[in-house]
């Protein structure tokens, strides 16, 4: 079974490597190998968004995080009965965009805050404290860095998904992905790892089309930045099957502090 790991782990660092980033001006465009295009979005976000998942944006829970909290943080639940993520909220009027934009292209999807994924869900190989440990040592040597939202695009006929590429930052994302996926937090992920912001899960491929077009118009008409600073992640728990909870901000370049 280890092999078998390591062998996926290789494969999954070699995907990576497969992925060059040419930087012509203020975009970086991907240059992908045959094989990583045969596994690119569509796989990875069967991986990202499992049917109904919600990410939870209340005030309650973005206040979170006791840090030195042992009964919080080390509580005697079965870690792999339990999945973790690591997000970047996305505020400002952007964020609000990709919120209106969901609700109206798909009404009936729970309210869940715009967000970049850098750890996809997954169980702790230990307990919640030594993942935190796990961010606040690499997270606090990495310093904030900017992505730039490109264009619409859609992972049907895969899945019926709407979302918006990451056109500057993406290397980045990668980097920071990649270092973080060890020790507490390591998981030997299906998909591919490719950087995306999600707008909505439609219920067919035909929605999916239709969404997109109105999606793309929506976002031609957008006139705010499309620039998002990454400065700020955040740890969070699947609370329920259609809910997730904040356990702790994660600055970059900072330390994990208690309130």
């Amino acid at each position: 079974m280890m092999k078998a790991a390591r062998k996926a782990i290789r494969f999954g660092v070699g995907l990576l490597r497969d992925m060059r980033f040419v930087q012509i001006g203020l975009i970086e465009v991907p240059v992908e190998s045959s094989r990583l295009r045969r596994l690119r979005q569509p796989r990875y976000q069967a991986a990202l968004r499992p049917t109904g998942v919600k990410i939870d944006d209340s005030a309650e829970s973005t206040t979170a995080a006791i840090i030195n909290d042992g009964t919080r943080y080390n509580f005697s639940l079965s870690m792999a009965s339990l999945r973790y993520a690591l997000v970047a909220y996305v505020r400002g009027p952007v964020g609000e965009f990709v919120e209106n934009l969901r609700h109206e292209l798909h009404p009936e999807l729970p309210h869940f805050a715009a967000h970049l994924t850098l750890l996809p869900p997954r169980p702790l190989q230990g307990t919640e404290a030594a993942a935190l440990q796990v961010l606040a040592g690499i997270c606090g040597r990495t310093e904030p860095f900017e992505v730039t939202l490109g264009g619409m695009d859609s992972f049907a006929p895969t899945t019926p998904t709407v979302y918006i590429r990451v056109s500057y930052g993406a290397m980045r994302m990668c980097e920071l992905h990649e270092q973080l996926n060890t020790q507490a937090l390591e998981f030997v992920e299906e998909w591919a790892y490719i950087p995306h912001l999600t707008i909505a899960k439609m219920p067919s491929e035909s929605a999916a089309k239709q969404a997109l077009r109105i999606a793309g118009q929506r976002w031609e008409e957008y006139t705010g930045s499309r620039r998002v600073l990454v400065d700020r992640l955040t740890f969070v728990r699947e609370d329920s099957p259609n809910s997730w909870i904040d356990l702790a901000p994660v600055p970059l370049g900072g330390t994990l502090v208690s309130p």
